[in-house]
């Protein structure tokens, strides 16, 4: 019988390596380069799990996941999962290069003293499309009505796809009927639910990461989406010789700022390959990797010169003064606003498109 249990124990339990690092990471955000660089100066193997939305992390952790070293989540996210107690504190003596990072991302509200995060990248949420389609259209994309005005819509109709992300999405309703992203009126909240729903039928589909493969090969014409997903469509477009160009289209309303940050979990089996990971990759070059592969803003001073100056002059991808005015970080919500928006994102979900 002990022999019995002890093969059900091993079986139950994950193989995990003395030598790995677990990330967990969004799709498509670390340079392959960066993670082979690594994995031969600390002698171990990255292992890297991927989610494509904040809210399938928390819902992840909320069940118990453990196992993982590293994690990914936008910075507003990060006090909730503190509280939680998912977190554990940064030993900033292991960081050194921490003082690469500008001060204008450091010591923000979401986390204080940057007790537990560490700036990683920044994205923004805009339109990505498809410039020979608009052309031919005589559509002009600088509007979130692009996305959510029906007369619009029409002409575009099972071409478009927007995030399958309750807190984005709501956001970008809210920018179009001219609220804060950080709106928390009920009245408002079912003005941008109808604005949604009503929007619905015309839209292909809800995507989270496959509409940079979509985008690129020519199938959806029009993406809700981050910068730096539109940056990697245009770059597969082009590498397929497609005969349009995937351009990012910041709307007039405003958007979304996302700060993405590097965390320890608090159950991490090595935290200190953990330590060592953020480190490197707060290396000015291991940093500009990430956003000359992947078209991600950077919140790193060491990265800006190792930066290809074709990427630093996309507004969309580095904002001007006056385009950073329009935009804004989403804050975290209370339990009571968090419930009313999973319901209202319930409703949305079952509505017939």
């Amino acid at each position: 019988m002990k022999k019995l249990l002890c093969i059900l124990s091993f079986v139950c339990l994950p193989a995990m390596a003395a030598d790995e690092l677990h990330l967990y990471n969004w799709n498509d955000y670390i340079a392959p380069e960066a993670v082979a660089s690594f994995e031969k100066q600390c002698k171990c193997k990255v292992v890297e799990d991927f989610y494509g939305d904040n809210e399938e992390l928390l819902a992840k952790l909320a069940a118990g996941a453990k196992g993982y070293d590293v994690m990914v989540p936008t910075s507003n996210y990060v006090a909730s999962m503190g509280k939680a107690g998912w977190l554990q504190p940064l030993d900033k003596g292991k960081l050194p290069n921490f003082k690469n990072l500008m001060p204008a991302y450091l010591n923000t509200e979401f986390d204080p003293g940057n007790k537990y995060s560490v700036p990683y990248a920044m994205s923004i949420t805009l339109l990505g499309y498809n410039d020979a389609k608009m052309k031919e259209l005589g559509i002009t994309v600088d509007s979130w009505a692009v996305i959510f005005d029906p007369r619009i819509l029409a002409k575009i109709k099972g071409k478009v796809t927007v995030l399958d992300s309750q807190s984005e999405l709501m956001a970008a309703a809210f920018k179009y009927l001219g609220y804060s992203v950080n709106d928390r009126d009920p009245k408002h909240w079912q003005e941008a639910k109808d604005v949604i729903i009503k929007a619905k039928p015309y839209w292909a589909a809800f995507m989270a990461q496959g509409y940079i493969k979509e985008l690129s090969t020519g199938n959806i014409w029009v993406s809700h989406g981050y910068s730096n997903d539109i940056f990697q469509a245009e770059t597969g477009a082009q590498e397929a010789k497609q005969k349009f160009h995937i351009r990012h289209a910041l709307p007039k309303e405003g958007a979304v700022l996302a700060l993405d940050a590097m965390v320890i979990a608090k159950t991490a089996p090595r935290p200190d390959l953990a330590h060592q990971f953020i480190n490197f990759m707060l290396d000015g070059k291991n940093s500009a990797a990430l956003t000359n592969i992947t078209g991600s803003g950077n919140p790193n001073s060491e990265a800006m010169q190792a930066i290809k100056p074709e990427i630093k002059a996309i507004k969309a991808v580095f904002p001007d003064a006056e385009t950073a005015k329009k935009l804004e970080q989403l804050k975290d919500m209370n339990r009571k606003e968090r419930q009313l928006l999973n319901r209202i994102w319930t409703e949305i979900k079952a509505r017939k498109g």
